[in-house]
Protein backbone atom coordinates (compact mmCIF):
# COMPACT_ATOMS: atom_id res chain seq x y z
CA UNK A 1 0.00 0.00 0.00
CA UNK A 2 1.49 3.37 -0.97
CA UNK A 3 1.42 6.49 1.20
CA UNK A 4 -1.45 7.83 -0.87
CA UNK A 5 -3.52 4.75 -0.02
CA UNK A 6 -3.17 4.91 3.77
CA UNK A 7 -6.36 4.18 5.60
CA UNK A 8 -7.87 6.08 8.50
CA UNK A 9 -6.82 4.44 11.81
CA UNK A 10 -10.18 2.74 12.48
CA UNK A 11 -10.23 1.18 9.01
CA UNK A 12 -6.62 0.09 9.36
CA UNK A 13 -7.38 -1.57 12.71
CA UNK A 14 -10.45 -3.32 11.27
CA UNK A 15 -8.22 -4.90 8.59
CA UNK A 16 -5.63 -6.24 11.04
CA UNK A 17 -5.50 -10.00 11.66
CA UNK A 18 -7.56 -11.03 14.69
CA UNK A 19 -6.64 -13.43 17.50
CA UNK A 20 -8.23 -14.18 20.84
CA UNK A 21 -6.28 -14.97 23.98
CA UNK A 22 -6.73 -16.79 27.27
CA UNK A 23 -4.65 -17.00 30.41
CA UNK A 24 -4.62 -19.90 32.87
CA UNK A 25 -2.77 -21.02 35.96
CA UNK A 26 -1.26 -24.41 36.67
CA UNK A 27 -1.85 -25.15 40.34
CA UNK A 28 -0.84 -28.29 42.18
CA UNK A 29 -1.40 -29.51 45.71
CA UNK A 30 1.49 -30.41 48.04
CA UNK A 31 1.61 -33.95 46.61
CA UNK A 32 1.95 -32.70 43.02
CA UNK A 33 -1.58 -33.39 41.84
CA UNK A 34 -2.91 -30.95 39.20
CA UNK A 35 -5.95 -28.74 39.87
CA UNK A 36 -8.67 -28.97 37.23
CA UNK A 37 -12.06 -27.27 37.22
CA UNK A 38 -15.28 -28.34 35.52
CA UNK A 39 -17.09 -25.38 33.94
CA UNK A 40 -20.86 -25.65 33.75
CA UNK A 41 -20.70 -24.43 30.12
CA UNK A 42 -18.21 -26.99 28.69
CA UNK A 43 -18.10 -30.74 28.26
CA UNK A 44 -14.51 -31.06 29.44
CA UNK A 45 -12.34 -29.94 32.35
CA UNK A 46 -9.89 -27.03 32.26
CA UNK A 47 -7.16 -25.25 34.15
CA UNK A 48 -8.34 -22.29 36.21
CA UNK A 49 -8.43 -19.24 33.94
CA UNK A 50 -10.20 -17.72 31.00
CA UNK A 51 -10.32 -15.19 28.20
CA UNK A 52 -8.53 -11.86 28.27
CA UNK A 53 -10.80 -8.83 28.38
CA UNK A 54 -10.02 -5.92 26.07
CA UNK A 55 -6.93 -4.06 27.28
CA UNK A 56 -6.00 -6.72 29.85
CA UNK A 57 -2.57 -8.29 30.02
CA UNK A 58 -2.36 -12.08 30.29
CA UNK A 59 -1.21 -11.72 33.92
CA UNK A 60 -4.14 -9.44 34.78
CA UNK A 61 -6.64 -11.78 33.13
CA UNK A 62 -5.21 -14.81 34.89
CA UNK A 63 -5.31 -13.11 38.27
CA UNK A 64 -8.89 -11.92 37.69
CA UNK A 65 -10.09 -15.33 36.51
CA UNK A 66 -8.44 -17.19 39.39
CA UNK A 67 -10.03 -14.81 41.89
CA UNK A 68 -13.46 -15.15 40.22
CA UNK A 69 -13.36 -18.93 39.76
CA UNK A 70 -11.70 -20.24 42.93
CA UNK A 71 -11.53 -17.21 45.23
CA UNK A 72 -7.75 -16.89 45.40
CA UNK A 73 -5.85 -13.63 44.95
CA UNK A 74 -2.33 -14.83 44.24
CA UNK A 75 0.89 -13.62 42.66
CA UNK A 76 1.85 -15.98 39.88
CA UNK A 77 5.17 -17.53 39.21
CA UNK A 78 6.76 -17.49 35.81
CA UNK A 79 5.17 -18.10 32.45
CA UNK A 80 5.27 -21.82 31.71
CA UNK A 81 3.72 -22.05 28.27
CA UNK A 82 2.45 -20.06 25.29
CA UNK A 83 0.24 -22.04 22.91
CA UNK A 84 -1.07 -20.83 19.54
CA UNK A 85 -3.93 -22.85 18.08
CA UNK A 86 -5.54 -22.28 14.68
CA UNK A 87 -9.19 -21.42 14.11
CA UNK A 88 -11.74 -24.21 14.52
CA UNK A 89 -15.39 -24.47 13.44
CA UNK A 90 -16.62 -23.54 16.92
CA UNK A 91 -13.95 -20.80 17.26
CA UNK A 92 -13.31 -18.97 13.98
CA UNK A 93 -10.26 -17.06 15.26
CA UNK A 94 -6.81 -18.29 16.31
CA UNK A 95 -6.39 -18.69 20.09
CA UNK A 96 -3.25 -17.84 22.06
CA UNK A 97 -3.13 -19.42 25.54
CA UNK A 98 -0.74 -18.32 28.29
CA UNK A 99 -0.20 -20.68 31.23
CA UNK A 100 1.39 -19.31 34.39
CA UNK A 101 2.75 -21.22 37.36
CA UNK A 102 0.14 -20.84 40.09
CA UNK A 103 2.26 -22.67 42.61
CA UNK A 104 1.20 -25.08 45.31
CA UNK A 105 -2.11 -24.62 47.11
CA UNK A 106 -4.13 -26.59 49.63
CA UNK A 107 -7.59 -27.85 48.64
CA UNK A 108 -9.19 -26.01 51.58
CA UNK A 109 -8.07 -22.66 50.06
CA UNK A 110 -10.48 -23.02 47.15
CA UNK A 111 -13.81 -21.17 47.14
CA UNK A 112 -15.49 -22.39 43.97
CA UNK A 113 -17.76 -20.03 42.00
CA UNK A 114 -20.94 -22.13 41.57
CA UNK A 115 -22.26 -19.75 38.91
CA UNK A 116 -19.46 -20.77 36.56
CA UNK A 117 -17.96 -24.03 37.85
CA UNK A 118 -19.57 -27.30 38.88
CA UNK A 119 -16.59 -28.81 40.70
CA UNK A 120 -12.84 -29.03 41.06
CA UNK A 121 -10.43 -31.90 41.53
CA UNK A 122 -6.77 -32.39 42.27
CA UNK A 123 -5.63 -35.28 40.08
CA UNK A 124 -2.48 -37.14 39.17
CA UNK A 125 -1.53 -36.10 35.62
CA UNK A 126 -2.43 -39.52 34.18
CA UNK A 127 -5.87 -39.28 35.84
CA UNK A 128 -6.36 -35.74 34.53
CA UNK A 129 -5.64 -36.52 30.87
CA UNK A 130 -8.95 -38.28 30.02
CA UNK A 131 -10.94 -35.32 31.40
CA UNK A 132 -9.20 -32.76 29.18
CA UNK A 133 -9.61 -31.84 25.53
CA UNK A 134 -6.80 -32.87 23.19
CA UNK A 135 -5.36 -29.34 23.29
CA UNK A 136 -5.59 -29.17 27.09
CA UNK A 137 -3.85 -32.56 27.35
CA UNK A 138 -0.90 -31.20 25.38
CA UNK A 139 -0.87 -28.00 27.42
CA UNK A 140 -0.87 -29.84 30.73
CA UNK A 141 1.92 -32.20 29.71
CA UNK A 142 4.13 -29.40 28.38
CA UNK A 143 3.35 -27.00 31.26
CA UNK A 144 4.32 -29.64 33.83
CA UNK A 145 7.56 -30.27 31.95
CA UNK A 146 8.22 -26.51 31.80
CA UNK A 147 7.68 -26.24 35.54
CA UNK A 148 10.02 -29.17 36.17
CA UNK A 149 12.80 -27.92 33.88
CA UNK A 150 12.50 -24.17 34.45
CA UNK A 151 12.24 -23.50 30.69
CA UNK A 152 9.24 -21.65 29.27
CA UNK A 153 7.78 -23.56 26.32
CA UNK A 154 5.96 -22.67 23.12
CA UNK A 155 3.44 -24.88 21.33
CA UNK A 156 2.08 -24.17 17.88
CA UNK A 157 -0.89 -25.85 16.28
CA UNK A 158 -3.68 -27.89 17.69
CA UNK A 159 -6.57 -30.15 16.92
Amino acid sequence: MSRNEWLPPEQWVDRLPKNIAAACALFTDPTGRVLLVKPNYRGHWLFVGGMLDEGETPEQACRREVKEEIGLDVEFGRLLLVNWTPPMPERPLPLIVFIFDGGVIEPDQIRLDPGELDEYRFLEPDQALPLLSVNEQKRMTVALEARRTGATRYLSGGN
